[in-house]
């Protein structure tokens, strides 16, 4: 029998018919209810030091994670436990909202909200469809896939980049390297980021990389905040060089004083790409799928990290 702890009440009646788990609710803000539990799924949207915690649970094998992005959990897992992520609970939720913040970009609504409130009919003709746009999508995984698919039936024009260049699928001809951005980005009117926070990625989105972009192109990061060099965005969108649609900041919480939230051309939501009424189905949907495979002794199938390794 397989203990597992998951992080809310409801989450554990729902999995409760699950073959050869036994199932306890710890929500991290005391200690484990047990110190024999087999698999963690830690709560979500929490803050990453209350993993500290995993270090009560001496048995511990696994820890499953609800989220795309791992990065946070790798400091907290115990030597020899396997660490897997949220693969595809996020797709939807994160590629709509990358849709939607290059779509309120590019056709000013956040300049319509603001003269709505007074009473000011605005001249709007003629801004950038998302139509025949050209589009980079940078993190050709999953979420970008979902976001690709979008695009297309928006009738822009997509190419795909991840780590390196591979065939494409049914939706790109081909998938470029990220060695290849220095002759994608002059030809890049709208940048989706979504790639994960590594040693090879941060501040990926430099000064040079920004002003390899043409004249009004948008940055739309829905990766991580530190993706992007802050100070370098600020000056480009500062100049009316590029515009940017920003779910995620560095740093983050963002500041109220920070002058992120004043450049003009910039429009900022706060980190709510995964956090939509399409995140606890797609949840649950995994975790059933991953605990029943674990109760019949077979492996996460999306393990990302062992602790020690």
């Amino acid at each position: 029998m397989a203990i597992v702890s998951v992080p809310q009440q409801n989450w554990a009646h729902e999995l409760a018919d699950i073959d050869g788990c036994e199932f306890v609710v710890w929500d991290f803000k005391s200690d484990p209810p047990r110190r024999d539990i087999d698999v963690v799924v830690p709560p979500y949207l929490s803050k990453p030091t209350i993993l500290a915690r995993l270090a009560d649970v001496p048995g511990l094998r696994a820890v499953q994670l609800v989220t795309a992005g791992y990065e946070h959990a790798l400091h907290y897992l115990p030597p020899g436990v396997q660490l897997a992520n949220g693969h595809g609970i996020h797709d939807t939720s994160t590629a709509e909202l990358a849709v939607t913040l290059a779509l309120a970009s590019q056709r000013g609504i956040p300049q319509a909200v603001h003269a709505q409130d007074d009473g000011d009919w605005l001249r709007m003709a003629g801004r950038p469809s998302l139509a025949d746009r050209r589009c980079l999508i940078i993190g050709y995984g999953a979420i970008g896939h979902a976001i690709a698919r979008r695009l297309l039936a928006f009738e822009a024009h997509v190419t795909a980049v991840a780590s390196r260049a591979r065939a494409g699928d049914e939706l790109v001809e081909s998938v470029h390297g990220i060695d290849e951005l220095a002759t994608l980005l002059p030809d890049a009117e709208v940048v989706f980021l979504i790639v994960p926070l590594t040693d090879a990625t941060r501040g990926l989105v430099n000064a040079e990389f920004l002003a390899a972009l043409p004249d009004d192109a948008l940055v739309v990061n829905v990766a991580r905040g530190g993706v992007v060099d802050t100070e370098a965005l600020i000056a480009a969108c500062a100049s009316g060089r590029v515009r940017a649609a920003l779910d995620v900041t560095d740093p983050e919480p963002l500041p109220a004083d920070h002058p992120l939230w004043h450049t003009p051309g910039v429009l900022v939501t706060p980190h709510v790409g995964g956090a939509s009424t399409a995140f606890e189905p797609r949840a649950l949907a995994l975790l059933r799928r991953e605990l029943t495979a674990f109760a019949a002794g077979e492996e996460l199938r999306h393990v990302v990290a062992v602790g020690g390794e």
